[in-house]
């Protein structure tokens, strides 16, 4: 009789040299590898982060709302798109912040690696230096602009994006401003190093934020059937942005 630990072995070394794709087929094979690849802190999960994601990241406190090996995998996996981005950001060593250079008279914006379609996703974004005149937070399809000459609120000016102003707590959509956010009385303004939850509804078309866990209610509706990726843009120099995808939001 075959000692059901060696099969588990056995099993975690192959499953550890496989390609996430095959993962994803694997866990369809029988219900007993299904479970031992929903695991999200085993072994085989744990040895594709420590080969894909910067050793910086995996312990950082950047992480600390993603808690297992899995999800700070797919984190990274979603996070900023070095290949989507004003040509005056660079994303950092740790793949998962935003540094916008100092250039004078340019707003610049980046998109995640990864958009939706379908489902309900939430992602945090922090932002860790001065936000400046403007900086805003949302989503955009792939036709929005990445950047643009002066100090403007870049995600928000055409019909292709959404934002949320930081700065002057406005949300904006085809160059106009949709009305205040949230929509409070005396609405506190954020704090440099506070976690925003953008919660994005692809079945009912809606864009939410929450804010130190407290929701802040519908900033959109009636979005297009369109890929939608998370997408910020700044204006002031040496400022960083991060995010980190969640995945499904929890209801509550």
């Amino acid at each position: 009789m075959v000692d059901p630990l060696c099969n588990y072995n056995v099993l975690e070394a192959i499953f550890s040299y496989l390609e996430l794709s095959d993962l994803s087929r694997c866990s369809q094979v029988c219900k007993s590898w299904y479970h031992f690849l929903n695991d999200e802190n085993s072994d085989v999960w744990r040895w594709h982060c420590l080969r894909k994601l910067p050793k910086e990241s995996i312990k950082s406190d950047l992480l600390a709302s993603v808690t297992t090996y899995k999800t700070k995998l797919r984190a990274y996996l979603h996070a900023w798109n070095p290949n989507d981005c004003s040509r005056n950001v660079y994303i950092k060593p740790n793949g998962f912040t935003l540094h916008r250079n100092p250039v004078a008279q340019s707003t610049d914006a980046a998109r995640a690696k990864i958009g939706f379609r379908q489902g309900r996703h939430a992602w945090e974004v922090i932002w860790e230096g001065p936000l400046g005149t403007v900086a805003v937070i949302g989503i955009s399809t792939k036709e929005a602009a990445l950047q643009c000459h002066g100090y403007v609120a870049l995600l928000g000016s055409d019909d292709q994006s959404w934002g949320w102003n930081l700065v002057e707590n406005h949300l904006l959509h085809n160059g106009d401003m949709q009305g205040n956010y949230p929509l409070l009385n005396n609405a506190p303004k954020y704090q440099v190093g506070e976690r925003i939850r953008v919660i994005l509804d692809c079945d009912d078309n809606t864009l939410s934020f929450e804010k130190n866990y407290e929701f802040l209610g519908v900033a959109f509706r009636g979005l297009p059937a369109k890929k939608l990726y998370p997408t910020v843009s700044a204006v002031y120099g040496n400022t960083e942005v991060s995010m980190v995808y969640l995945g499904t939001p929890l209801d509550g």
